[in-house]
């Protein structure tokens, strides 16, 4: 019976992606290149948000108007300016950026099949800035494969 060794390797990168506010940022073709570049033809990939008042998403990238209403949605369910909350040290903008931030997503699972991410056709990755002012936000991302 003959054995076959199976090797499997991990590799991590980070991305630094500049917000101007509020608003869903498209990084897709970023992760995408830097996947491609490692000719991994099987793996997984976990993109990971370092931050508590921004997050990642996985939505439609051909019709602007749905990462339109996701903010508008967002805006509506975490407020500005609630007389309830009690952490406002940061401004009006950073509790309901962390109330948003645990109601999506800090990190993401992706298989690569084939050297590319397994992505359906509509759909991008993206970070979510939950604040009003810019930032500048770190996404590490490791594949294993």
């Amino acid at each position: 019976m003959r054995e076959t060794l199976l090797v499997v390797t991990q590799h991590t990168h980070s991305i630094q992606i500049s917000t101007r506010g509020k608003g869903l940022y498209p990084f897709t073709r970023e992760v995408a290149q830097w996947v491609s570049s490692l000719r991994i033809e099987t793996g997984l990939l976990t993109v990971f948000g370092q931050h508590t008042s921004a997050s990642l998403a996985i939505q439609e990238n051909a019709d602007p108007d749905v990462v339109l209403d996701l903010a508008d949605y967002f805006e509506r369910l975490a407020p500005e300016n609630d007389p309830r909350y009690r952490h406002e040290d940061e401004g009006p903008d950073d509790m309901p950026a962390h109330i948003r931030s645990a109601l999506t997503q800090t990190s993401l699972t992706i298989p690569v099949v084939h050297g590319r991410m397994a992505l359906g056709t509509w759909q991008g990755i993206y970070l979510f800035e939950h604040r009003a002012a810019p930032h500048r936000r770190s996404v590490v991302l490791h594949l294993i494969g």
